[in-house]
C-alpha cells in the first residue's frame, strides 16, 4: 500500500504523527495489533515534537508523573536496541536552580519520591550547582536539585526511531492526511473522515498535542487543551562549554539551557504570551530573555544568536496531561495536554495506550489523568513546569 493511500479499514485510528502517535503506533504494533494506521496533517515530528528542547527527565512533584518520566529515561536509554535508533541521548542531568525556601521543600518533597520509586535524584549545595555549571551566577539561590540520569536527546531521532518501527511491523502511518470528522452512532465510533477519504474504524486515539481540542469536538468528547507558543534561541559557539553541562533551569523563571553542540539551546516562557495557533517567531519576548541571562548567566550576553524557532505548548488548566478513555463514547481514546513534558513522556505513555486499548492494566495507575477530573473538580497540579 502506497503511503499516500488509506486502507478502508482499521482496527486503529492515531491522530498525530508526534512522538506521542509514533509510539502508540509502534507499541500497538509491537503488541500483534494487525491494522494500525496513523493520520498526521503534516509531516512525521512537525507540530510540537520537533520544536522541543529534547530534554528528557523524572523530577516532577506528581508521582504519576514522576513513574511515566523513570519509564521513558530506561527507555530512551535502550533506544538504539528497541525499537532500534540512536537518537544521540546525552544523560548529562538536569540541574534545576531554585530561589526560594518554598521551591526547596517543593523540590525536597519530589526527590523523595523519585528516591523511594529507585531514582538518584539529589539536592546539592550552591557550590556543586556551580561546578556541574560554570556559566551561571548563584547570586539570589538559595537551593539546587540535581537528576544525574536525565538529559537531552533528539526529537526527531526519536520520531524517526518509532516510526520506522512501527512501519516493519505492519503499521501504516499516512503524512498530509487531515482529519476532517469523527462518524459517532450512539456512543461507538464508526469511522473517520479525513482529507484522503473515509476509514472505517471503532478506534479513534487522540495524540494531536495542540490541536487535541478540535479532535476531541468531532467525537463530542472534551479535551481542554489550550496552545501556546513557546520559543528557543541558538547561541554561537561558546568557548570552554564542559562536554557533561546538564541542562540548567533557573526555576524561578523558567530560563533554561542545554549544549548544541559548541552552541548553546536557550529557552524560557514568556509570562505576556496569549494562547493560541502562534507559529511564527517574535522577537517581544528577548528583552525578558536577556534580563534572565544577565541574573543568571550574564556572560552569555556576549555571545551572538544564530536562529531559533517558535513551537507549541499544548496546556491543561492544572498543567498535567490527558490520558485515558472518553466515558461517554466508546474507544475513544486520548494521550495529550503535556504542558511541556510530552516529548520526554512519549516512550511510556506509548504503553499505557497500548495497555488500556488491549484491557490490559498499565504498569502505573493513570486513572488521576483521565479528562473527567475537570468534571469532578478533582485536578491535580504539577508544579515542576518549565
Amino acid at each position: 500500500m502506497s503511503p499516500t493511500t488509506l486502507p478502508e479499514s482499521a482496527d486503529v485510528v492515531i491522530v498525530g504523527g508526534g512522538v506521542m502517535g509514533t509510539s502508540i503506533a509502534f507499541h500497538l504494533a509491537e503488541a500483534g495489533v494487525r491494522r494500525v494506521l496513523l493520520i498526521e496533517q503534516d509531516s512525521l515530528g512537525s507540530g510540537s515534537t520537533c520544536k522541543a528542547a529534547g530534554g528528557v527527565r523524572a523530577n516532577f512533584s506528581d508521582e504519576v508523573n514522576v513513574a511515566l518520566g523513570a519509564r521513558s529515561l530506561r527507555a530512551f536509554a535502550d533506544f538504539a536496541v528497541r525499537p532500534g535508533q540512536e537518537i544521540d541521548l546525552h544523560q548529562v542531568g538536569y540541574l534545576f536552580l531554585l530561589s526560594t525556601d518554598e521551591q526547596v521543600s517543593s523540590f525536597e518533597q519530589s526527590t523523595r519520591l523519585q528516591n523511594a520509586s529507585g531514582g538518584p535524584t539529589r539536592m546539592i549545595s550552591l557550590d556543586e550547582a556551580v561546578a556541574l555549571a560554570p556559566l551561571i551566577s548563584p547570586d539570589g539561590l538559595v537551593g539546587a536539585c540535581f537528576s544525574p540520569d536525565a538529559g537531552h536527546c533528539s526529537p526527531e531521532s526519536v520520531v524517526l526511531g518509532y516510526a520506522t518501527a512501527a512501519r516493519r511491523l505492519g503499521a501504516h502511518l499516512v503524512t498530509g492526511c487531515a482529519l476532517t470528522g469523527i462518524d459517532v452512532v450512539g456512543n461507538s465510533i464508526h469511522g473517520v473522515r479525513t482529507t484522503l477519504g473515509p476509514v472505517r474504524t471503532s478506534t479513534v486515539i487522540c495524540a494531536a498535542g495542540a490541536w487535541s481540542a478540535e479532535v476531541g469536538q468531532y467525537a463530542g468528547v472534551e479535551l481542554p487543551v489550550t496552545p501556546l507558543r513557546r520559543q528557543i534561541v541558538v547561541t554561537e559557539a561558546v568557548a570552554g562549554l564542559p562536554d557533561d553541562l546538564p541542562m540548567t533551569i533557573d526555576f524561578d523563571g523558567t530560563f533554561y539551557f542545554h549544549r548544541e553542540g559548541p552552541r548553546l539551546l536557550v529557552g524560557m516562557s514568556d509570562p505576556s504570551e496569549e494562547p493560541g495557533f502562534h507559529l511564527d517567531r517574535s522577537d517581544a519576548w528577548l528583552p525578558g530573555l536577556t534580563e534572565a541571562m544577565e541574573r543568571r548567566a550574564p556572560s552569555l550576553l556576549d555571545v551572538g544568536l544564530t536562529g531559533g524557532w517558535a513551537g507549541l505548548y499544548e496546556n491543561t488548566p492544572d498543567h498535567n496531561a490527558l490520558i485515558g478513555e472518553a466515558d461517554d463514547v466508546s474507544r475513544f481514546l486520548y494521550a495529550t495536554g503535556f504542558s511541556g513534558h510530552g516529548f520526554l513522556q512519549g516512550p511510556a505513555v506509548g504503553e499505557v495506550i497500548r495497555d488500556l486499548w488491549l484491557e490490559r492494566t498499565p504498569f502505573v495507575d493513570v486513572s488521576p489523568l483521565h479528562a473527567r477530573r475537570f468534571r469532578d473538580a478533582a485536578a491535580r497540579a504539577e508544579f515542576n513546569v518549565v
